[in-house]
């Protein structure tokens, strides 16, 4: 089994300018996912990582915690609008022809969303091996607000409706749903051999995360973040 390990960041975010490099507890945010995936390197046999990225800052960075890579993101796939999964088939492709070998599986480990676990990687692998026509497998967390409840949607007509439609009474006895929290996914090759342009297909599986985690979009996800560190409040040793 043969995997391949991304770490993707470009360096033009205007939320948060500089987020994938921004310091939180004294290092760089991306210095954890490269700490992750150094460790996953140690428990998965003929494992390679890369980096996509169009930054030289970012670049310099991840060399700096022992990344390096000759591949840079093209600037059709820099900007804003451009898909996750094209970015990712690109660096793919990169790799296989670079190091002449084919992947059995890309492991995708988002920067900003870095409260994961050694544990959650393999338990979400083995669930993925398991279930051998499934094309990819993604970390979710349990949701503040379920669509079939109390997360609504305006109508051309200036009203607003459930996002679902449901007779629920209470948060309790809706549906089951989950937040996507953007920690990590793990693709089969065979996912972008069909042309996907998303992660969620027919054949997808989630992975719940117990613990904490969640996606550093906003300046104050940073101090809540560095707050948990420094008071000791994870539940997890990031």
């Amino acid at each position: 089994m043969s995997i391949l390990i991304t770490i993707c960041g470009r360096g033009g975010s205007k939320g948060i300018p500089g987020k994938n490099i921004r310091e939180i507890c004294g290092k760089p945010l991306i210095a954890y996912t490269i700490k992750h995936a150094k460790k996953i390197m140690e428990t998965f046999e003929n494992t390679d990582i890369s980096l996509s990225t169009d930054d030289f800052k970012i670049k310099s960075v991840a060399e700096m915690y022992g990344l390096h890579t000759k591949y840079v993101r093209p600037e059709t796939l820099a900007g804003d609008t451009v898909g996750k999964i094209d970015v990712l088939r690109d660096v793919l492709l990169y790799e296989e022809e670079s190091r002449n070998k084919k992947y059995d599986f890309l492991l995708d480990l988002d920067i900003t969303s870095p409260l994961r676990t050694i544990f959650d990687i393999t338990e979400a692998m083995d669930k993925l091996m398991e279930k051998k026509e499934a094309y990819n497998i993604f970390s979710v967390s349990r949701p503040h607000k379920n669509p079939y409840f109390n997360v609504v949607e305006q109508s051309d007509d200036g009203y607003c409706s459930l996002v679902k439609h449901s007779n629920s009474l209470s948060r309790q006895t809706a549906p089951k749903v989950y937040d996507m929290n953007a920690s990590f996914y793990i693709y089969r090759r065979s996912f972008f051999d069909a042309g996907f342009g998303a992660a969620v297909t027919n054949k997808s599986l989630f992975y719940l995360m117990e613990h904490i985690c969640f996606d550093l979009d906003e300046p104050l996800d940073f101090d809540f973040l560095e707050y948990l560190i420094t008071e000791g409040k994870l539940d997890i040793e990031l």
